[in-house]
């Protein structure tokens, strides 16, 4: 059965989106187009960057969020996780500069990311590109929009406009054929939310993507009529122990089933 989605209160709803534009604000200050940020960089586990600008803009969200919506629990790539989360119906999850090598670097594909979950499922989330000057947004049951511009998914055309890791772009061109590989977009919110506006047909995300990454924009999608899934077809539920998921594609209704045909051979 599924959980029965709480009513969200347009204030809030509004202040969510004031506060992706200020976090987005906030970090713009730090980046330099086609150069290294003003910001201090360092290295955490695994050799991916932070910088000071992410801890600003996710200490920001924290304290603005949380009192916005005090009973819900709070995930970010930027927090150490608490497992108190888990007793949570309801969870906060937000990547603070989503795309941080290519905002450190001086590439205009990054965005503030921020979701509201409940029982496993995202029912607000806000993707804000602030070099680009668009903020995608869409609540559950409420349509997705774009600079407030109600999006609408059209059917594609050949050749496919296919986005990500090129060993999946080209896995899926052995089963599928030719296709217009794009430029893999570093955010990988940003990669999917132009999905849901048509300007990519199919993204492709490797293992490994985390719920920060993908949770405020897999409500969008699902908003315009495209699906993300697993390969096999599957949503994706969010805030379980480990908040890391395996390969996934995102595709408007008639080319999902397609592609994940495609991707399993």
């Amino acid at each position: 059965m599924l959980a029965t989605v709480p009513p969200l209160a347009p204030t809030l709803i509004h202040a969510v989106r004031e506060a992706a534009r200020e976090a987005g604000a906030m970090a713009a200050a730090f980046f330099r187009p086609g150069a290294d940020t003003a910001a201090r960089v360092w290295m955490k586990a695994g050799s991916s960057p932070v910088t000071e600008a992410d801890i600003a803009v996710d200490t920001f969200l924290k304290s603005h969020l949380s009192g916005l919506l005090p009973e819900a629990a709070w995930l970010s790539e930027e927090t150490a996780d608490d497992p108190a989360r888990l007793r949570h119906s309801s969870v906060w999850i937000v990547d603070p500069i989503d795309g941080t090598r290519a905002f450190a670097g001086g590439h205009p594909d990054w965005s503030v990311s921020i979701a509201l979950v409940h029982e496993g499922r995202p029912i607000l989330g806000v993707v804000h590109a602030p070099v680009h000057d668009r903020l995608y947004e869409a609540t559950s049951g409420g349509g997705a929009f774009c600079n407030g511009q109600p999006m609408g998914l059209l059917p594609a055309t050949p050749p496919l406009r296919v986005a990500g890791p090129r060993p999946l772009v080209e896995r899926f061109e052995r089963r599928w054929g030719a296709a217009d590989h794009l430029p893999k977009v570093p955010s990988l919110a940003l990669r999917l939310v132009r999905v849901a506006e048509g300007s990519i047909d199919l993204g492709l995300v490797s293992a490994n993507a985390a719920d920060w990454d993908v949770a405020a924009a897999d409500l969008i999608l699902h908003e315009t009529g495209a699906i993300l899934s697993d390969f096999a077809g599957q949503p994706l539920a969010y805030n379980r122990p480990a908040p890391h998921h395996g390969e996934m594609l995102a595709a408007g209704a008639w080319l999902h089933p397609r592609a994940i045909e495609a991707m399993r051979a």
